[in-house]
């Protein structure tokens, strides 16, 4: 048994992160995970929020989410399902209210996929001008010959968040969380990086391995001659 809150609130602030960046890369309000750090449960809407939110936010951390999931349930869930015996309707009350929840984040799940499909084709369809790039959540995956000039994405581990600019100073081609498992192509010979956790992030240039340095918010100018890295 273990604090939950306190726990996530230390590695958060070891790690120098605050609100605004997590909420941009999870997808989580910034209310919501102030929260799950206080252990303030009931300001979550719903035990599956709950849950959801528990293990993105560790994930997200470096940490393993099912063991905050596993916690949380033993120590507040078992509660929730001793009903005193004089009042047996009450656990089929809370079955129903748990089938509601379920189908809520289904509908929620449905509605995100839906606006990513559709920014996704306005920004593939709709020319480009003017509009802002897309995240890593729906950065187009270029089908390039393997000789040709690219830089390639691949997220390991719990993955992590990725700046992605082709000048110094240039409008972001690429912005969010590549996640364990997903690929980024980008066609280009020269591109700034900011990487959050450079453990969880595997790029490899012309098809050559890019060496990222075990540093925290690492800056880097990366081209084909060689990686550097910068500061400030």
């Amino acid at each position: 048994m273990f604090e939950i809150g306190n726990s996530l609130r230390e590695v958060r602030e070891r790690q120098g992160l605050g609100y605004p960046e997590i909420e941009l890369a999870t997808k989580i309000r910034a209310k919501y995970i102030r929260a799950l750090e206080e252990e303030d449960f009931d300001s979550v809407p719903g035990d599956a929020y709950v849950r959801g939110f528990l293990r993105t936010y560790a994930e997200y951390l470096g940490l393993d989410g099912d063991v905050y999931v596993d916690e949380y349930a033993s120590r507040f869930l078992a509660d929730w399902r001793e009903e005193p015996r004089e009042r047996p309707e009450r656990p089929r009350v809370r079955r129903r209210e748990r089938r509601f929840e379920r189908r809520a984040v289904l509908l929620v799940l449905a509605g995100i996929a839906l606006v990513t499909a559709l920014v996704f084709a306005a920004w593939r369809y709709g020319g480009g001008t003017g509009a802002q790039p897309p995240t890593v959540g729906t950065q187009q995956r270029h089908q390039h010959p393997a000789s040709a000039r690219q830089l390639v994405l691949h997220g390991v581990g719990p993955g992590t968040y990725v700046e992605v600019r082709r000048r110094s100073g240039d409008n972001v081609v690429l912005q969010g969380t590549v996640g364990a498992g997903e690929t980024y192509r980008l066609a280009g010979s020269r591109f700034y990086l900011l990487v959050r956790r450079p453990a969880g992030l595997r790029a490899t240039l012309r098809g050559r391995a890019v060496a990222l340095p075990a540093a925290t918010n690492l800056r880097v100018l990366v081209t084909p001659q060689r990686t550097t890295r910068l500061h400030g």
